[in-house]
This record gives structure tokens, sequence and C-alpha cells, in this order.
């Protein structure tokens, strides 16, 4: 029972909303209707970042069908930028709004009172304390720090538009409060009879590829493989179909309890597989010292090293990466898909089920774990979704449990449930009005008074926000290592309201140090307008492998939900301060080489080799002495030293090459490496570049696009620019006929609106 996956810190609130709501795991509704809704309500959601290519899909219907779309979020993103509505809502207070909004459908009468009479219950309670917190637009707006005008128009829109769907993400899920926010929003859907019907629903799009392929399999503590859960009748069908006499009789730890565990010597033997949480769990830096109390801790990965790895891994197992793996996949909409292998595994890497199976075999269980393929693992999997399953279980894929290996190898992707007796898998579910509990009425749940589990104290004014950037995953342990992933935000920062950057200090572009009661961090500040006052926001992606002080998991509280068990990274109460470096610069070589100790510094994937960004103290002549070690004694390097301006520079070359360089200057005057890194990968240098490459201004090194807009095609803001001022483009949709950027994934899209509008502004009339 004590296996989790990282379906905990992604989806479990979800999860368990709907098993609260459905007594099922099901998400009801399917990607076409995207495309067919007229309002779209996006909470807790930067999905014109996070989930790229469906954004397009919302705003091909709004430009093609006149949708509307609301944006729920703490912060301006990109996203909120795209949006017809945006609503900065106060942290944690999502459910509240939906509370609101079913007052206000109940105060109008746009309840479906025949839907809800016949196929639900437990309205009367939950309406009751809907009235009681939120009677009004007036309270909601109260409540939630929103606006009474917008709070009241997006009431209204709600109202109005029958074909709606709410989209929810990680706003939602990674909360204290995340379970009641899922449970608020179905409400509304069921009160207005808005469910399973084309254009319409609640939907839950998975913070990660596969996040619900891991909860059919029963990766979550809580649940038995196929969605089956702890219930005396569950354990003895699952143990009946396994042969297995030794079922576990209860739910396991989830992960943060698993990891206090840990600490407490109550968990002995650890194996991570695929997943990295020294770095993104909270409080990561006790999860890290608890790790070391480990008499046996396994790591399967298919990177050398990265902080879990750190953490005094005991048995590093070489695992084959995503692109080498052979199996199935299952999005958002319970389609599943198969993924093929398109690299052969190095080295003696392997699939997780055969190491699995392998140390399974040796334990002795070797009549149970007999696969031998990928394929024999799916149809097993297939045939417990379908054992004992009358329709009673909404997981059921007991259709496919006799493919042969022909059939499994060819399978066309197939959206769940597909049981032998039934009819097709619909694209959406409880269209009927039937759903899993046992008399087939969904249940109305009331959520609790929204409240965050911690509050701000003039100690930690401030809440901090966490999530991503465009360009990285995670914890970057391999989007980290692409050059061009690397050109957009280069470096870890704490995004600031401008006025509360006055208020503490910082200059856009300075340095702060951001500390709550678990941890600090040293960033980079970027005060930003769309930034909710109160509040900070930084990335989750920088870790002890890739930064010096940058990583977020060590400052976040280890609050989790109630219900669902999932870590809140939404509001940790924090301090942020300005702090000051004599010194800035940068570093690129071939290699990775050391910085003093008590550098800031953070590493960057570059083209041809490493680069590190620093800033430090000491002086011109410390940073000329340390430069000679990371050149190396034998090395033909150039130097430009100016000590009372505490100005250095240093390049080592090696036939033809440029080595390394080293470059340094005071805080106020930065040196800028976009003249210089593109030298690393060129095969040799001629001499003007060499005697042009200390001024730090060298035009045929230089990146004449400028900093990245687009990664998948690489093209730069300077670019864009040159395509705007000639005439050649006019609008983001031009841009991309002409350089191909935001064709791709569509990332990229609400940045080059941005940049077209900004050209535009600043044209001669």
């Amino acid at each position: 029972a004590n296996v989790d996956t990282n379906s905990r810190l992604c989806m479990a609130s979800s999860v368990a909303g709907h098993r609260r709501a459905f007594d099922s795991d099901t998400v009801p509704g399917c990607y076409e209707d995207l495309d067919q809704a007229d309002l779209i309500v996006l909470v807790g959601s930067n999905a014109a970042w996070c989930h790229p290519v469906l954004f397009q899909r919302m705003a091909e219907n709004r430009r093609r069908r006149g949708a509307r779309i609301v944006a729920v979020d703490p912060r301006r993103t990109a996203t909120a930028d795209e949006a017809d509505l945006f609503l900065p809502i106060r942290p944690g207070m999502d459910a509240a709004l939906f509370m609101g909004l079913l007052a206000h459908l109940a105060e109008t009468d746009a309840l479906d009172h025949a839907y809800i009479e016949a196929h639900t219950t437990g309205f009367a309670e939950m309406l009751g304390r809907a009235r009681a917190l939120t009677p009004n637009a007036a309270a909601t707006a109260a409540l939630t720090g929103l606006d009474a005008g917008d709070v009241a128009r997006f009431f209204d829109l709600f109202r109005e538009t029958g074909r709606a769907v709410t989209c929810f993400s990680q706003g939602v899920n990674q909360s204290a409060q995340g379970t009641d926010k899922v449970l608020a929003i179905i409400n509304c859907h069921l009160a207005t009879g808005r469910i399973g019907k084309p254009g319409m629903g609640p939907f839950s799009l998975t913070g990660q590829p596969n996040a619900m392929g891991g909860r059919e399999v029963g990766g979550l503590a809580n649940q038995l493989a196929a969605h089956m859960g702890f219930s005396p009748a569950e354990i003895d069908r699952v143990g009946r179909f396994w042969r297995a006499p030794r079922m576990v009789r209860r739910e396991g730890l989830k992960a943060i309890d698993m990891f206090d565990a840990i600490a407490l010597g109550r968990i002995k033997a650890l194996w991570v597989m695929a997943t990295n949480p020294a770095a993104s769990l909270p409080r990561a830096r006790a999860m890290r010292a608890g790790l070391k109390r480990l008499e046996l801790f396994v790591v399967s990965e298919n990177v050398a090293a990265n902080d879990t790895v750190a953490s005094g891994a005991h048995v590093l197992l070489p695992a084959s990466a995503w692109g080498e793996k052979d199996g199935t996949v299952t999005n958002s909409e319970r389609r599943i898909s198969r993924q093929r292998a398109f690299l052969d595994p190095p080295g003696e890497c392997k699939p997780d089920w055969w190491i699995v199976s392998q140390v399974a075999r040796r334990m002795g269980f070797v009549e149970e774990f007999w696969y031998r393929s990928p394929a024999d693992v799916f149809r097993e999997h297939a045939a417990l979704s379908g054992f004992e399953n009358r329709g009673d279980r909404a997981f059921d894929i007991g259709a496919l449990a006799t493919l042969t290996d022909a059939a499994y190898d060819s399978l066309e992707p197939v959206q769940w449930p597909l049981s032998v007796a039934g009819p097709a898998s619909p694209p959406r579910l409880f269209g009927d009005g039937r759903f899993f509990s046992a008399d087939r009425k969904a249940r109305f749940m009331a959520p609790e008074r929204p409240e965050l589990r911690e509050v701000v104290t003039p100690e930690y004014p401030l809440l901090l926000n966490t999530g991503r950037v465009r360009d990285q995953w995670h914890t970057m342990t391999r989007s980290g290592k692409s050059p061009r992933l690397a050109e957009h935000s280069p470096e870890p920062f704490v995004e600031v309201h401008p006025a509360d950057a006055a208020s503490a200090g910082l200059a856009h572009g300075g340095f702060a140090r951001v500390a709550t009661r678990h941890g600090s961090t040293v960033l980079r500040v970027t005060l930003n307008e769309g930034q909710q006052r109160g509040s900070l926001f930084a990335p989750i992606h920088w870790s002890a492998s890739t930064a010096s002080a940058a990583s977020i998991g060590d400052l976040v509280a280890p609050h989790d939900d109630p219900f669902s068990g999932q870590p809140e990274a939404k509001a940790t109460p924090v301090s942020i301060a300005p702090i000051s470096f004599a010194l800035v610069g940068f570093a690129i070589g071939r290699t990775s080489f050391p910085l003093p100790k008590g550098t800031w510094w953070v590493r960057v994937a570059m083209a041809g080799g490493i680069g590190m960004l620093f800033a430090g103290d000491g002086t011109a002549a410390d940073w000329r002495d340390h430069a000679r070690a990371i050149h190396g004694a034998d090395a033909e390097v150039a130097e430009y030293i100016d000590l009372p301006g505490g100005t250095y520079r240093a390049a080592a070359f090696a036939g033809g090459r440029l080595e390394s360089c080293l470059f340094v200057g005071p805080a106020g005057a930065a040196p800028d490496w976009g003249a210089v890194k593109g030298l690393l990968a060129a095969d040799t240098i001629g001499d003007t570049e060499r005697r042009r490459l200390l001024s730090g201004r060298t035009p045929a090194c230089g990146s004449g696009a400028g900093r990245l807009v687009c990664a998948c095609f690489g093209v730069g803001i300077a670019t864009i620019r040159d395509a705007i001022a000639s005439g050649a483009a006019a609008s983001a949709e031009e841009i991309g006929r002409v350089l191909g950027a935001g064709t791709n994934c569509g990332s990229c899209l609400p940045e080059i609106r941005r940049i077209v509008s900004h050209e535009r502004l600043a044209s001669p009339v």
C-alpha cells in the first residue's frame, strides 16, 4: 500500500473531488467540448503555457465561434492576457467564488430542479451553506478580493451561457482546500444539469502526462489497481484476481506522511522511480535529510545525478527514458494511447516494468511476475478492470484484455470505459444522469468555509505562489539540458508587484532573499504589475543540481488537503528582503567548473558546453586568480582587467577554439553573455573575433535574433521586431506565416501578440 505516484502532487484533489461527487474518479467530458463550448472558464490554469495545444483549440473556438474565455487566477498570466474576463482571485478563495455562483444561480431561478431531483442528493444542505457564506455577488467579491462588477459579470455569463466548460488544474489541485474547490465547481454543473453533454461540464486538466494512467493502475497509496479502493469487498476482489492471500488491508501513506515516516525511522527502505522528491516535495530540505536515514535507498533514473540521487542513494538503477519505452499512457479525456519507443536504450538501461519484475522474481515471486512484455502487463491490467464489473465501476477496459501482441502493437487511441459486454465507449459520461454510487445519483458536497491553513504574519507578510515557466518541466532533470529551452527564462526569479517591491526596497533585476519557516532562497527580482499585491510568484524548476540557492521546494509548507493528501503549493507565508553582491558575471566552458565558495550561481544549458551566471563578492583581482583555475595551466589565455572599475574578462583558447570564458563586473554594470556564448559552439574563431571578444560586443558571435521567444523554431524577439518594422508582418498570425513562430505548440503566441501590440504603439503615426 505504501506506493504513491506523482499524481499525489498533481491531480489527487481532482481524484478526491470526483470520488466524493460521482463515487468514481471520472472526468465526464472530452476535448471536443473545448471546441463546442460557448463559455470556457479556466480556474488555476495557465493553459496558454502549460496546456498550449489544448489552449489553441480554445482560442480557435473563440475566434471561429465567438466563445468567451474567463481566467480565474491570483496572477495575470499569459492565459489571462488572452481571456475576455480576468478574475484575479485572492489565494485560496476559488471555492468561495463558485459557492457564490451557485447561490446566484438559485436566486435567479437558473437551476435545473428536475435534474437535481432525479439524479442527485444533498442539494439542500449544500445550497444552504453557499447562501450563508456568499449570498450575492457583493459578498462573494468581499471574500474573494474581486471587483463586485467583475463577479456579477462572471455570474451573468455562466447563467446565460448554456454550453459552459470549467477547466481546472494545478491552481485548484495543489491546495489545502483543493478537494473543496473541485467540489464547488462540480456543484455548479450538477445544479444546472450541465454535465456529460456537448460543450458542458467540469474538466480536470491533468498537470503532467499520464497522471490519469498512474491513477488507473493503483499508483496512489489510497487506491488499489483499476480504480478500486480499500473496502473489504474491493480488497477481496483484487486478492482473488491476483491469487494474493496476503493482501494489504488498509490504505498506505501518502507522500508527505510517507516522508515524515522516513524521518521518524518508521520506513527503512524506499524505492524512487521517475521522480525527484528531494526537490519537488514541500519542506524539501527536511525531506533530503530524512532520506539519509534510510537503510536501503534505491533510485531508478535515466540521469546520472539529481537532488534525489545526491541525497544518499545506495543503489542507482539505469532506467529507460520516455523515448526508449513501450507501453500506454492515458490523457485528460480518459483516452489510452500506445507509446512506442523511437530510441534504443543505451548501456544497461531497462524499462521500469522489467526492473520491478526482476526484483520481484528474485524475491521469490516468480509465478506472479511472469511478464515477458508490456503487452502482458497491459492485458492483465485490462482483465482486472473488467473482473466482476457489471457496469458498477467506471474504469473498465475489459474489452482489451484479449488483445494479441499484434493488436496491442497497432492499438489506436481509445477512451474508457470499454467493457466486454457494453456498447462502444461514449465520448462523455453522465449524460444520462447515472453515476457510480449505489443509488446511481451524484452527491452534492458542501465545501467548508475557505480558509488558508497558514496566514501571513509581520515576520512573513506575503504569500508565496509557485508554478511553471513556459519552457521548463518539473525539476529540469531533462528539459534543463536543452540550450534552446534555457533561452527564454535562464535563471530563477521571484515576481513581485511594484508596490510590494518599493515597500521592501527591491529593484528590478536585483537579488532578494525569499524565506519561509522552512528555508530560504536567493532569486532575481522581476517586477510585474500582473502579480497580485501581497503575493509573490516563484517557478518550481531549479534545484540544488542547477542553482546554488533556488530550490522552491525548500520554502513550501507541508500542509495538505484533508481528503486528497495533496500538498499546498500556492499559499505559503513568506518574507522577502533585498540582498546585494559586489560583482556579477558569467562563465562558460566545455566542461563543468567550480566557483568560489559563497558564490550565487545558476547552471544554464549551452550549445557546446555549460554556462554559469553568478554573483558574489571580492574583487576583480580575486576573480582573476580563480579564472586561472578554470582555464587550466596550459591554456592560451587572453585577459582584460580594470581593477579600479572592478572589471575582469578572460578567454582561453586551444587549437583555434574557445575553451572557456569568464567575465565579471560591478553589480550595476553586469556583463551580457549574449555576444560571447555563441562562440563556444564554433569550431574555430578568427583573429578579428578573438580581438573583439573581450569587448563583449562581438557582432559575429552575438545572437542577432535577440532574446528567444519561440523555442520550437528558435525565433528571437529582434527577428520578430524586424519583421514588423519591415512590413512583412503586422499580426501574430502573419508572424507565424513569415517566421513560423507560434505555429507549433502555440505557447509563445501570447508573447508574440504583446510584442506586436507594443511595436504598433511605438511606431510613429
